[in-house]
């Protein structure tokens, strides 16, 4: 399956110097929604080389193109009745893991998620967010 960006899918040549990004995934048998986030590229600690003292880092592209969300039911339900059942929007793109933290809270709290459970999968809203990760510098 393909997520989908303004309408559009979604390639890795799209991702740029974007971070991570906040997504919403549609069970569209039943039209429930679950909103998360996701990081495009990590970083990789390697080994320093020989003679060498500072480790390397190494950046990498995450699993993103195969994610489902870290909710148990909504994984569950993608492996009982497949992917093509779900439809995976990404909302916003971010810079940085503080803007990714914030606007996912952001998203999840203005749609009340956790007051809806008849319209959102969504269990808990969990984030800790200071207000220099999101400053750019």
């Amino acid at each position: 399956m393909t997520w989908f960006y303004n309408e559009e899918p979604f390639t890795s040549e799209m991702i740029e110097d974007n971070i991570g990004f906040v997504y919403c995934i549609t069970d569209t048998r039943n039209g429930l929604k679950y909103i998360g986030k996701k990081g495009l590229i990590s970083k990789r600690k390697m080994p320093p080389l020989k003679g060498k003292r500072r480790r390397r880092t190494k950046i990498v592209e995450t699993d993103w193109q195969l994610y489902y969300g870290s909710s148990e039911t909504v994984k569950a339900l993608v492996e009982e009745y497949g992917t093509e059942t779900f439809r995976r929007d990404i909302l916003r793109l971010c810079k940085s893991k503080g803007e990714t933290n914030y606007y996912e809270a952001k998203m999840q709290f203005e749609t009340d998620c956790l007051l809806k459970p008849d319209e959102y999968y969504n269990e808990f809203i969990g984030c800790k967010i200071n207000r220099s990760h999101l400053m750019r510098r």
